[in-house]
């Protein structure tokens, strides 16, 4: 070996352009071969790796090369979900344009990802801010249009009066914009959405079929879904509003409508509206409602407050006149813009009542054997019961009254049995400029049309300026100015929300240079669905959902055939780090970097001072907390590449933590990873010094030789199990670890023991392939093979060398030890007893003694009971 000294920086630069020059990782549809894809979660392009997709893109690596090993036709791709708000910001900070500043990032990244060792097939790499992405995803839209599973409809926004300008939700701050400080206001603009909502019930029950996804995060998928059985009720109105007749709300508490005392609607419903034109305190009201954001999560938390109409529904079961107000709480987006309200058994609408003096009536009262109390002076009593005060209904319990009043409803026209979902219409619009343009014209009578198939794609200028207030698309009207079948018309300034171009990119990859279409179904249906897919659990919702549905279009438009995109999932936890702070006089903290600061630690490892290395401030320790800007405790990857090679890296994320928990970067962890490295690299130099051993003989091996062996076909057992069925990665690597030790405390004096040894260093090779290739990679050619180590088959536990001539059985003498005794494998418990009555120690320590009882545990423990 020309290395003595394992040398990181040398060996990776070598393999990795061995890797490249030889296209390595390059992915062909190979029929009859069983394939595997592996799929980690894109990356924004931001300028640099951090250690969270360090991580995530370590685990895809190591799963991908291990089933490369299986055998398997393996598609590891990799992109860049390059649109978004974020670009904007840094180009106005940076004095650039948003696709300079993104592309620049790319070309930094990517070289970074090379730099780890990943095995992407970089010919199928795809860019979502690059028009040959996004014409596929613009064909598509205009495609769901003409299904009739697209619409525009008024929706509101965060308007900023000042910029002039919508705002994304995070861009407001304490309800100011965050450029201007002007207190920002809800506007009605038109938007597109997409019909989600006709794919509720398939999205809920397909969860089903994702028996390898997390259980959390199908809970919570079905919970974002919230499929509720329910009856929608109608009340007339005791007299016409304008148009306005009657009112329909949505209940999934029919057992409560005798308790109704009034209805409330949503500030923009058309009976507040017209109520509002001769009554100036609810028109100041609605206006104040208007200029309020409420999100849905808020609605719960927020003040309660409403405006009477003064107009009047009438209850449909008892003819009661209960009047209706408008209320912040009720949002027009939701459901029909409107709510009955039984304050006696429902707590917000307890404390709008409360508040406004409306009546709170009981109909409901805790069972028999119920322990709660029924104080509706005190809260709302929200549990199910039996009815009371209900007329006929009396008595019922709750399923019993939802069928009876929903049929009695159904009998009178003024109800019927209805399945609601929580799920709203996906919309898509964003009136940003950094986004792919929405493929819709806007004609001068009105009309919407899409852009025509043979337009397409309706590319975005990249070289523009940013002014930080109005997209350059906006702004730049010559830019909207185009032509359908000879009459003028406008292109939608409107871009897409990003989660388009990440819902169908997983599909892509399978076709990435088809540019007749938007997939190719041959190759797509070869690889799809993805096989493994890996990412944070904060996408466990709305990215996972979107995608979903996408794949589900996709599969209606005869692109695809598969019901859903993800057959395995895997949720990598976040990479924590030590954080360090100084408090000034005002409370302010500064925070600084674990790189800046010195520490002192107890026995136990706990840090019990800290100071900055550069001049010895004391600085306090913050916790181990998420890597972030804010804490300025993340750690560079390219720094620790840099000193300790990428193996090592790749093999601390793996070791430290299983993947699905918190990582918690400790700089001794990484040292003592590299250690392990430097350490096989030690071990196969020594052996390669020592002479070449003969063939392997089994029958030749003495007792010693076959323990070794056994160790090595008993790790080999553990860690295919460890990385494929298990996928605890930290295991294995412990297992190869362990294995480590007896492998270097072993002789090579014999032939044989060279050769039990040569077979007990390729397999480590071979184990450790998927978490440090490049190790792998060089010492396998070092060891004299031609071919790659990528290319082997993985190691198969050889049965007989596990099988145990003898064991080592513990013995206790009243729960203590006392002996350690060698038996015959299959000797009996009679035989095990004996011997270990028959140890002199054993003897001992029951002369003079009645054994009263003997427990055999076979194979590990004989304990004697003696007194």
């Amino acid at each position: 070996m020309a290395d003595k000294q394992y040398n990181p920086k040398h060996i990776e630069q070598a393999v990795q352009q061995y890797w490249e020059e030889n296209q390595s990782f390059k992915a062909t549809e190979q029929e009859g071969k069983e394939k595997f894809y592996c799929l980690s979660m894109f990356p924004y392009p931001s300028g640099r790796l951090h250690m969270g997709h360090v991580r995530n893109y370590t685990i895809g690596d190591v799963i991908s090369r291990f089933q490369r090993m299986q055998g398997k036709n393996v598609l590891q791709p990799m992109g860049w979900d390059a649109f978004g708000l974020p670009a904007e910001n840094a180009a106005i900070n940076n004095n650039t344009a948003p696709a300079k500043w993104t592309y620049a990032n790319i070309d930094y990244m990517k070289g970074q990802l090379k730099s780890l060792g990943f095995g992407y097939d970089w010919d199928r790499e795809v860019t979502t801010c690059k028009s040959d992405y996004y014409r596929w995803e613009q064909w598509f839209f205009t495609r769901l249009y003409e299904k009739g599973l697209v619409y525009k409809k008024n929706s509101t926004v965060n308007w900023d009066p000042v910029d002039q300008t919508v705002l994304a939700n995070e861009q407001v701050i304490d309800g100011r914009g965050w450029r201007s400080g002007a207190l920002v206001e809800q506007k009605e603009i038109p938007q597109w959405f997409i019909k989600i909502t006709d794919y509720a019930e398939e999205l809920l029950s397909d969860l089903d079929q994702l028996e390898e996804w997390p259980d959390q995060v199908k809970a919570m998928q079905a919970n974002w879904i919230g499929r509720s059985e329910g009856v929608e009720i109608t009340f007339d109105l005791a007299e016409s509003v304008g148009e306005v007749s009657d009112l329909t709300v949505y209940t999934t508490r029919p057992d409560t409508v005798y308790g109704v005392t009034y209805v409330a609607v949503a500030a923009q419903h058309p009976i507040a509206e017209f109520a509002a034109q001769s009554n100036p305190e609810l028109a100041a009201f609605i206006d104040e409602c208007k200029n309020t954001k409420v999100a849905e999560a808020e609605l719960a938390t927020m003040e309660k407050k409403g405006c009477a109409t003064g107009i009047y529904a009438i209850h449909p079961l008892t003819g009661e006149q209960v009047p209706v107000w408008v209320a912040n709480f009720v949002l027009m987006d939701y459901g029909s813009g409107a709510v009955m309200a039984v304050p006696g058994h429902d707590q917000r609408d307890w404390e709008f009542a409360t508040k406004y003096k409306l009546a709170i009536r009981q109909v409901i009262e805790p069972g028999s054997s119920a322990q709660e109390n029924c104080d509706l002076t005190t809260a709302a009593y929200t549990e199910k019961g039996s009815l009371v005060h209900s007329g006929e209904f009396d008595g019922l319990d709750f399923q019993s009254a939802f069928d009876a009043i929903a049929t009695k409803l159904e009998q009178l026209g003024h109800g019927k049995r209805k399945v609601n979902f929580r799920l709203r219409d996906w919309g898509v619009s964003r009136q940003r400029y950094w986004g792919a343009p929405i493929p819709m014209l806007n004609l001068e009578n009105g009309e919407s049309v899409p852009v025509p198939a043979q337009s397409l794609p309706v590319v975005l200028p990249e070289d523009v300026e940013m002014d930080g207030v109005t997209s350059p698309i906006k702004a730049d009207p010559e830019w909207a100015k185009t032509e359908y079948n000879g009459q003028p018309a406008l292109r939608e300034t409107d871009t897409f929300d990003t989660f388009m171009e990440s819902s169908w990119y997983y599909a892509r990859y399978a076709c990435a240079q088809n540019d007749t279409g938007m997939l190719d179904p041959s190759q797509a249906n070869y690889w799809l669905p993805v096989d493994q897919y890996i990412g944070g659990i904060e996408h466990a919702i709305l990215h996972l959902l979107y995608s979903r549905f996408y794949h589900k279009l996709l599969r209606d438009e005869g692109l695809v055939k598969s019901d859903e995109p993800y057959k395995r999932l895997l949720c990598q936890g976040m990479v924590l780090a030590d954080s360090y702070y100084c408090e000034d006089s005002n409370g302010k903290k500064t925070w600084y970097s674990p790189t800046e600061v010195s520490t002192e630690k107890d026995d136990k490892g706990r840090i019990t001072k800290a100071w900055l290395t550069a001049d010895g401030t004391p600085v306090q320790h913050g916790g181990m907390t998420k890597m972030s800007k804010s804490k300025n405790n993340g750690i560079d990857p390219q720094q620790v590449i840099d000193q300790y090679g990428a193996d090592t890296v790749r093999l601390f994320t793996m070791f430290a933590a299983p993947p699905e928990q918190t990582l918690e970067w400790v700089d001794s962890g990484v040292e003592g990873a590299h250690r392990f490295l430097r350490r096989i690299w030690k071990l196969v130099s020594e052996h390669l010094e020592l002479e070449a051993p003969a063939a392997l003989d089994k029958s030749q091996l003495n007792k010693d030789q076959q323990a070794l062996r056994r160790e090595v076909h008993r790790t080999i057992e553990k860690v295919t199990d460890d990385l494929g069925r298990r996928q605890t990665f930290n295991t294995a690597v412990a297992a190869v670890m362990e294995l480590l030790n007896h492998l270097q405390k072993a002789p090579q004096d014999s032939d044989q023991d060279r050769a039990v040894m040569r077979e007990a260093i390729e397999s480590v090779l071979l184990l450790l392939n998927p978490i440090t290739p490049h190790l792998s990679h060089t010492l396998w050619k070092a060891l004299g093979h031609t071919n790659d180590v990528e290319t082997q088959p993985w190691p198969v536990a050889d049965k007989d060398a596990l099988v145990e001539d003898e064991k080592l059985i513990i013995v206790q003498v009243n729960g203590k030890v006392r002996a350690k005794i060698t038996v015959a494998a299959d000797a009996s418990k009679e035989q095990v007893q004996a011997q270990a009555e028959a140890h002199p120690n054993v003897q001992q320590f029951t002369e003079g003694k009645t054994i009263r009882k003997v427990i055999v545990v076979p194979g590990k423990l004989v304990n004697i009971v003696a007194n």
